[in-house]
Protein backbone atom coordinates (compact mmCIF):
# COMPACT_ATOMS: atom_id res chain seq x y z
CA UNK A 1 0.00 0.00 0.00
CA UNK A 2 2.97 2.29 -0.07
CA UNK A 3 1.74 4.24 -3.34
CA UNK A 4 -2.10 3.75 -3.03
CA UNK A 5 -2.42 6.98 -1.45
CA UNK A 6 -0.79 8.39 -4.49
CA UNK A 7 -3.95 7.60 -6.36
CA UNK A 8 -6.27 10.09 -4.19
CA UNK A 9 -6.48 13.34 -5.62
CA UNK A 10 -8.49 16.25 -3.92
CA UNK A 11 -10.65 16.57 -6.71
CA UNK A 12 -11.90 12.46 -6.05
CA UNK A 13 -15.21 12.23 -5.28
CA UNK A 14 -15.89 12.02 -1.16
CA UNK A 15 -17.72 8.93 0.08
CA UNK A 16 -19.18 8.04 3.37
CA UNK A 17 -18.06 5.29 4.98
CA UNK A 18 -19.82 3.22 7.63
CA UNK A 19 -19.48 -0.14 9.81
CA UNK A 20 -21.76 -1.91 10.70
CA UNK A 21 -22.73 -3.24 14.73
CA UNK A 22 -24.20 -6.42 15.80
CA UNK A 23 -27.75 -5.50 17.36
CA UNK A 24 -28.74 -8.48 15.60
CA UNK A 25 -26.83 -11.38 17.25
CA UNK A 26 -25.04 -11.90 13.85
CA UNK A 27 -21.29 -11.26 15.31
CA UNK A 28 -19.50 -14.55 14.21
CA UNK A 29 -15.55 -15.85 14.27
CA UNK A 30 -17.35 -18.99 12.06
CA UNK A 31 -20.23 -18.43 10.28
CA UNK A 32 -23.35 -20.18 11.65
CA UNK A 33 -21.28 -21.19 15.21
CA UNK A 34 -22.72 -19.06 18.16
CA UNK A 35 -19.96 -17.88 20.11
CA UNK A 36 -21.09 -16.00 23.57
CA UNK A 37 -18.44 -13.58 23.52
CA UNK A 38 -19.61 -12.20 20.38
CA UNK A 39 -22.73 -12.28 21.47
CA UNK A 40 -25.05 -8.99 21.10
CA UNK A 41 -25.12 -7.56 24.41
CA UNK A 42 -25.33 -3.85 24.83
CA UNK A 43 -21.55 -4.11 26.01
CA UNK A 44 -20.15 -5.89 22.75
CA UNK A 45 -22.15 -3.74 20.56
CA UNK A 46 -21.08 -0.64 22.69
CA UNK A 47 -17.42 -1.65 22.21
CA UNK A 48 -18.08 -1.66 18.13
CA UNK A 49 -19.37 1.39 18.08
CA UNK A 50 -16.81 2.93 20.22
CA UNK A 51 -14.27 1.50 18.10
CA UNK A 52 -15.73 2.51 14.69
CA UNK A 53 -16.21 5.93 16.35
CA UNK A 54 -12.16 5.89 17.10
CA UNK A 55 -11.28 4.72 14.17
CA UNK A 56 -12.77 7.21 12.19
CA UNK A 57 -15.62 5.74 10.40
CA UNK A 58 -18.19 8.22 9.34
CA UNK A 59 -21.40 6.45 10.14
CA UNK A 60 -22.22 3.40 11.63
CA UNK A 61 -25.66 1.26 10.66
CA UNK A 62 -27.42 0.22 13.64
CA UNK A 63 -29.54 -2.95 12.45
CA UNK A 64 -33.75 -3.08 13.61
CA UNK A 65 -35.01 -7.07 14.31
CA UNK A 66 -37.02 -8.04 16.77
CA UNK A 67 -36.56 -12.44 16.62
CA UNK A 68 -32.92 -11.73 17.54
CA UNK A 69 -30.69 -8.90 19.43
CA UNK A 70 -31.83 -5.15 21.08
CA UNK A 71 -34.18 -2.31 20.51
CA UNK A 72 -32.37 0.00 18.16
CA UNK A 73 -33.51 3.50 19.19
CA UNK A 74 -32.96 2.74 22.94
CA UNK A 75 -29.70 1.57 21.96
CA UNK A 76 -28.96 4.92 20.11
CA UNK A 77 -29.92 6.70 22.64
CA UNK A 78 -27.46 5.64 25.00
CA UNK A 79 -24.60 5.57 21.95
CA UNK A 80 -25.21 9.48 21.86
CA UNK A 81 -23.53 9.69 25.05
CA UNK A 82 -20.46 7.60 24.58
CA UNK A 83 -19.82 8.83 20.82
CA UNK A 84 -18.03 12.14 19.75
CA UNK A 85 -17.77 12.26 15.79
CA UNK A 86 -19.85 8.90 13.99
CA UNK A 87 -22.81 9.54 12.86
CA UNK A 88 -25.67 6.79 14.18
CA UNK A 89 -27.28 5.10 11.07
CA UNK A 90 -30.43 4.12 12.87
CA UNK A 91 -33.00 1.85 11.77
CA UNK A 92 -36.58 2.50 12.31
CA UNK A 93 -39.87 -0.06 11.25
CA UNK A 94 -42.58 2.13 9.32
CA UNK A 95 -45.83 1.71 11.43
CA UNK A 96 -43.59 0.28 14.23
CA UNK A 97 -44.56 3.66 15.99
CA UNK A 98 -47.58 6.15 15.90
CA UNK A 99 -45.36 8.56 13.14
CA UNK A 100 -45.78 11.86 15.30
CA UNK A 101 -44.16 10.41 18.27
CA UNK A 102 -41.90 8.54 16.02
CA UNK A 103 -40.66 12.44 14.65
CA UNK A 104 -40.54 13.39 18.09
CA UNK A 105 -38.08 10.43 19.41
CA UNK A 106 -36.35 10.74 16.11
CA UNK A 107 -35.76 14.37 16.29
CA UNK A 108 -34.62 14.27 20.45
CA UNK A 109 -32.10 11.55 19.45
CA UNK A 110 -30.98 14.14 16.29
CA UNK A 111 -30.36 16.70 19.47
CA UNK A 112 -28.89 14.08 21.56
CA UNK A 113 -26.42 13.88 18.97
CA UNK A 114 -25.90 17.34 17.32
CA UNK A 115 -26.76 15.92 14.09
CA UNK A 116 -25.13 13.00 14.23
CA UNK A 117 -28.00 11.32 13.14
CA UNK A 118 -28.91 9.46 9.90
CA UNK A 119 -32.08 7.49 9.36
CA UNK A 120 -32.40 3.63 7.69
CA UNK A 121 -36.01 3.30 6.86
CA UNK A 122 -37.29 0.14 6.54
CA UNK A 123 -40.59 -1.42 5.00
CA UNK A 124 -41.43 -4.64 6.08
CA UNK A 125 -44.20 -6.64 7.98
CA UNK A 126 -44.14 -6.05 12.01
CA UNK A 127 -44.00 -9.25 14.17
CA UNK A 128 -46.61 -11.28 14.23
CA UNK A 129 -48.74 -9.39 11.78
CA UNK A 130 -48.16 -9.98 7.35
CA UNK A 131 -49.35 -7.28 5.06
CA UNK A 132 -49.16 -7.32 1.31
CA UNK A 133 -46.68 -5.48 0.17
CA UNK A 134 -48.44 -2.74 -1.50
CA UNK A 135 -50.56 -2.27 1.69
CA UNK A 136 -46.61 -2.04 3.74
CA UNK A 137 -45.38 0.61 1.02
CA UNK A 138 -48.76 2.66 1.20
CA UNK A 139 -48.02 2.91 5.03
CA UNK A 140 -43.87 3.83 4.77
CA UNK A 141 -45.45 6.55 2.28
CA UNK A 142 -47.36 7.82 4.77
CA UNK A 143 -44.96 7.45 7.61
CA UNK A 144 -42.33 9.41 5.40
CA UNK A 145 -44.39 12.60 4.56
CA UNK A 146 -45.61 12.93 8.47
CA UNK A 147 -41.40 12.54 9.13
CA UNK A 148 -41.17 15.34 7.25
CA UNK A 149 -43.75 17.58 7.65
CA UNK A 150 -42.80 17.35 11.61
CA UNK A 151 -39.45 18.48 10.65
CA UNK A 152 -40.02 21.25 8.16
CA UNK A 153 -43.26 22.13 8.53
CA UNK A 154 -45.47 24.67 11.46
CA UNK A 155 -47.90 22.23 11.63
CA UNK A 156 -48.67 18.51 11.12
CA UNK A 157 -51.62 18.12 8.47
CA UNK A 158 -52.29 14.92 6.63
CA UNK A 159 -54.75 12.96 5.83
CA UNK A 160 -54.21 9.90 4.26
CA UNK A 161 -55.41 6.04 4.26
CA UNK A 162 -53.67 5.03 6.96
CA UNK A 163 -52.99 8.21 9.41
CA UNK A 164 -55.29 11.10 9.50
CA UNK A 165 -53.51 13.86 11.61
CA UNK A 166 -53.71 17.44 12.25
CA UNK A 167 -52.03 18.89 15.05
CA UNK A 168 -48.57 21.29 16.36
CA UNK A 169 -45.12 20.18 15.19
CA UNK A 170 -42.98 21.89 17.87
CA UNK A 171 -42.16 19.18 19.56
CA UNK A 172 -40.62 17.50 16.78
CA UNK A 173 -38.54 19.91 15.28
CA UNK A 174 -35.17 18.07 14.17
CA UNK A 175 -31.84 19.88 14.94
CA UNK A 176 -30.74 19.03 11.17
CA UNK A 177 -31.78 21.91 8.69
CA UNK A 178 -32.55 21.87 5.25
CA UNK A 179 -35.13 18.81 5.31
CA UNK A 180 -34.00 17.25 9.14
CA UNK A 181 -31.83 13.34 9.30
CA UNK A 182 -30.84 12.09 6.18
CA UNK A 183 -33.60 8.74 4.86
CA UNK A 184 -31.75 5.79 3.71
CA UNK A 185 -34.12 3.20 2.03
CA UNK A 186 -33.03 -0.43 0.75
CA UNK A 187 -35.15 -2.31 -1.22
CA UNK A 188 -35.26 -3.49 -4.88
CA UNK A 189 -39.35 -4.56 -5.52
CA UNK A 190 -40.93 -1.75 -7.60
CA UNK A 191 -42.87 -0.50 -4.81
CA UNK A 192 -39.50 -0.27 -3.29
CA UNK A 193 -38.14 1.45 -5.57
CA UNK A 194 -40.50 4.39 -6.26
CA UNK A 195 -40.60 5.20 -2.57
CA UNK A 196 -37.47 5.66 -2.26
CA UNK A 197 -37.08 7.98 -5.62
CA UNK A 198 -39.90 10.42 -4.40
CA UNK A 199 -39.10 10.32 -0.85
CA UNK A 200 -35.61 9.55 0.53
CA UNK A 201 -32.11 10.33 0.51
CA UNK A 202 -29.91 7.57 -0.01
CA UNK A 203 -30.86 4.33 -2.00
CA UNK A 204 -28.90 1.43 -0.47
CA UNK A 205 -28.17 -1.52 -2.14
CA UNK A 206 -27.06 -5.63 -1.47
CA UNK A 207 -24.02 -6.97 -3.34
CA UNK A 208 -24.30 -7.72 -6.57
CA UNK A 209 -22.53 -7.74 -10.04
CA UNK A 210 -21.48 -4.27 -11.08
CA UNK A 211 -23.28 -4.64 -14.67
CA UNK A 212 -26.92 -4.99 -12.12
CA UNK A 213 -25.88 -2.78 -9.62
CA UNK A 214 -25.26 0.03 -12.97
CA UNK A 215 -28.95 -1.08 -14.17
CA UNK A 216 -30.56 -0.15 -10.63
CA UNK A 217 -28.56 3.02 -10.20
CA UNK A 218 -29.85 4.08 -13.84
CA UNK A 219 -33.56 3.21 -12.88
CA UNK A 220 -33.71 4.96 -9.38
CA UNK A 221 -31.83 8.61 -11.04
CA UNK A 222 -34.52 8.02 -13.88
CA UNK A 223 -37.24 7.67 -11.10
CA UNK A 224 -35.95 10.87 -9.41
CA UNK A 225 -35.25 12.52 -12.43
CA UNK A 226 -39.30 12.20 -13.42
CA UNK A 227 -40.50 12.95 -9.37
CA UNK A 228 -38.08 16.54 -9.48
CA UNK A 229 -35.18 14.85 -7.48
CA UNK A 230 -31.67 13.83 -6.86
CA UNK A 231 -30.68 10.64 -4.72
CA UNK A 232 -27.32 9.34 -3.77
CA UNK A 233 -26.30 5.73 -3.88
CA UNK A 234 -24.94 3.33 -1.15
CA UNK A 235 -23.92 -0.02 -1.00
CA UNK A 236 -23.92 -2.34 2.00
CA UNK A 237 -21.45 -5.07 1.57
CA UNK A 238 -18.99 -7.02 3.77
CA UNK A 239 -14.66 -7.04 3.34
CA UNK A 240 -12.09 -9.75 3.93
CA UNK A 241 -8.62 -7.68 3.81
CA UNK A 242 -5.61 -9.57 4.32
CA UNK A 243 -1.97 -8.57 2.88
CA UNK A 244 -1.97 -11.58 0.08
CA UNK A 245 -5.08 -12.77 -2.36
CA UNK A 246 -4.44 -16.21 -0.63
CA UNK A 247 -4.88 -14.92 2.65
CA UNK A 248 -8.25 -13.20 2.24
CA UNK A 249 -9.40 -16.33 0.05
CA UNK A 250 -8.31 -18.70 2.82
CA UNK A 251 -10.15 -16.39 5.18
CA UNK A 252 -13.11 -16.58 3.32
CA UNK A 253 -13.32 -20.18 3.36
CA UNK A 254 -12.47 -20.51 6.94
CA UNK A 255 -15.16 -18.47 7.94
CA UNK A 256 -17.68 -21.14 6.79
CA UNK A 257 -15.78 -23.86 7.24
CA UNK A 258 -17.71 -25.31 10.26
CA UNK A 259 -21.06 -24.43 8.92
CA UNK A 260 -23.83 -26.48 8.68
CA UNK A 261 -25.95 -26.19 5.84
CA UNK A 262 -29.51 -27.01 7.54
CA UNK A 263 -28.68 -24.35 10.36
CA UNK A 264 -27.24 -22.40 8.14
CA UNK A 265 -30.99 -22.10 6.60
CA UNK A 266 -32.30 -21.71 10.03
CA UNK A 267 -30.52 -18.89 10.74
CA UNK A 268 -30.84 -17.36 7.85
CA UNK A 269 -34.78 -17.49 8.10
CA UNK A 270 -34.77 -15.97 11.93
CA UNK A 271 -35.26 -12.24 9.73
CA UNK A 272 -38.25 -10.80 8.58
CA UNK A 273 -36.58 -9.71 5.01
CA UNK A 274 -35.37 -13.43 4.42
CA UNK A 275 -37.56 -13.95 1.14
CA UNK A 276 -37.27 -10.40 -0.10
CA UNK A 277 -37.07 -9.67 -3.39
CA UNK A 278 -33.57 -8.28 -2.43
CA UNK A 279 -32.34 -11.39 -0.98
CA UNK A 280 -33.54 -14.02 -3.73
CA UNK A 281 -31.76 -11.60 -5.94
CA UNK A 282 -28.71 -12.12 -4.37
CA UNK A 283 -29.49 -16.23 -3.54
CA UNK A 284 -30.09 -16.32 -7.94
CA UNK A 285 -26.59 -14.92 -8.15
CA UNK A 286 -24.71 -17.24 -5.82
CA UNK A 287 -26.51 -20.85 -7.59
CA UNK A 288 -24.60 -18.78 -10.52
CA UNK A 289 -21.20 -18.43 -8.80
CA UNK A 290 -18.16 -20.02 -9.42
CA UNK A 291 -16.97 -22.89 -7.55
CA UNK A 292 -15.16 -21.22 -4.90
CA UNK A 293 -18.60 -19.24 -4.37
CA UNK A 294 -16.98 -15.68 -6.49
CA UNK A 295 -20.26 -13.95 -8.09
CA UNK A 296 -17.31 -11.77 -10.38
CA UNK A 297 -13.88 -10.77 -9.68
CA UNK A 298 -13.16 -10.23 -5.61
CA UNK A 299 -17.05 -10.54 -4.84
CA UNK A 300 -17.50 -13.71 -3.11
CA UNK A 301 -21.53 -15.00 -2.17
CA UNK A 302 -20.25 -17.36 0.73
CA UNK A 303 -22.09 -15.02 3.40
CA UNK A 304 -25.51 -15.15 1.66
CA UNK A 305 -25.65 -18.97 2.91
CA UNK A 306 -26.25 -18.43 6.79
CA UNK A 307 -27.40 -14.47 6.25
CA UNK A 308 -30.51 -12.74 5.60
CA UNK A 309 -29.57 -9.48 3.68
CA UNK A 310 -26.12 -8.17 2.83
CA UNK A 311 -25.01 -11.81 1.18
CA UNK A 312 -21.23 -11.10 0.24
CA UNK A 313 -17.85 -9.58 0.63
CA UNK A 314 -15.11 -7.82 -1.20
CA UNK A 315 -12.15 -10.06 -1.05
CA UNK A 316 -8.42 -9.51 -1.35
CA UNK A 317 -5.42 -7.51 -1.05
CA UNK A 318 -6.06 -3.60 0.45
CA UNK A 319 -4.58 -3.01 -3.17
CA UNK A 320 -7.56 -5.16 -4.46
CA UNK A 321 -10.19 -3.75 -2.38
CA UNK A 322 -9.23 -0.25 -2.63
CA UNK A 323 -9.72 -0.89 -6.41
CA UNK A 324 -12.83 -2.62 -6.33
CA UNK A 325 -14.25 -0.05 -4.16
CA UNK A 326 -13.00 2.84 -6.51
CA UNK A 327 -15.02 1.21 -9.38
CA UNK A 328 -18.02 1.85 -7.39
CA UNK A 329 -17.66 5.31 -6.72
CA UNK A 330 -17.19 5.88 -10.61
CA UNK A 331 -20.12 4.00 -10.96
CA UNK A 332 -21.64 6.80 -8.17
CA UNK A 333 -21.99 5.52 -5.38
CA UNK A 334 -21.39 7.88 -2.48
CA UNK A 335 -21.88 5.64 0.60
CA UNK A 336 -20.65 2.47 1.72
CA UNK A 337 -21.64 0.20 4.55
CA UNK A 338 -18.81 -2.65 5.52
CA UNK A 339 -18.79 -5.03 8.25
CA UNK A 340 -16.44 -8.52 8.57
CA UNK A 341 -15.69 -11.56 10.64
CA UNK A 342 -15.62 -10.53 13.81
CA UNK A 343 -16.90 -7.28 13.57
CA UNK A 344 -14.21 -6.20 16.08
CA UNK A 345 -10.87 -7.58 14.60
CA UNK A 346 -12.27 -6.64 10.99
CA UNK A 347 -13.31 -3.26 11.63
CA UNK A 348 -9.20 -2.32 12.91
CA UNK A 349 -8.01 -4.10 9.91
CA UNK A 350 -9.78 -2.29 7.54
CA UNK A 351 -9.38 0.90 9.58
CA UNK A 352 -5.44 0.03 9.09
CA UNK A 353 -5.19 -0.90 5.27
CA UNK A 354 -8.10 0.85 3.50
CA UNK A 355 -9.75 3.26 5.28
CA UNK A 356 -6.80 6.27 5.48
CA UNK A 357 -6.39 5.58 1.20
CA UNK A 358 -10.28 6.88 0.74
CA UNK A 359 -11.50 10.49 0.14
CA UNK A 360 -14.26 10.61 3.12
CA UNK A 361 -17.09 12.94 4.14
CA UNK A 362 -19.96 13.08 6.11
CA UNK A 363 -22.79 13.10 3.95
CA UNK A 364 -25.15 15.28 6.33
CA UNK A 365 -22.46 18.05 6.74
CA UNK A 366 -21.56 17.99 2.69
CA UNK A 367 -25.38 19.05 2.06
CA UNK A 368 -25.23 21.69 5.07
CA UNK A 369 -27.80 19.69 6.93
CA UNK A 370 -25.84 20.44 10.18
CA UNK A 371 -26.07 24.36 11.40
CA UNK A 372 -23.22 25.98 12.75
CA UNK A 373 -25.58 27.31 15.68
CA UNK A 374 -27.38 25.18 17.87
CA UNK A 375 -31.24 25.16 17.57
CA UNK A 376 -33.86 25.08 20.20
CA UNK A 377 -34.34 22.01 21.37
CA UNK A 378 -37.98 20.58 20.95
CA UNK A 379 -37.55 19.79 24.71
CA UNK A 380 -37.58 23.77 25.38
CA UNK A 381 -40.18 25.04 23.05
CA UNK A 382 -43.08 26.60 23.93
CA UNK A 383 -45.04 26.55 27.03
CA UNK A 384 -44.38 23.66 30.28
CA UNK A 385 -47.37 22.82 32.15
Amino acid sequence: MQNLSLKIRSEDPKVEVAWFCDLCNGDYEFLGVPDGNLRSSFEHCSDIVRLADTLGYQNILLPSSYQVGQDTLTFAGAASQFTKNISLLTAIRCGEIHPPMLARTVSTLDHMLKGRLNINVISSDLPGNVRDSKERYEISKEVIQILKQSWNENRIDHQGKHYQLKLSSDPSKSYQVNGGPLLYFGGISEDARQLCAEFCDVFLMWPETEERLSDTMLDLSKRAHNAGRTIDFGLRIHVIVRDTEKEARDFAKRIISKLDLQKAEELKHRALDSRSAGVLRQDELRQKADSDLFIEPFIWSGIGLARSGCGSAIVGTPEQVFEKIQRYVKMGIRAFIFSGYPLMEECKIFAEKVLPHLNTTSLPKAQGRIPDYVPVTPLTTGERK
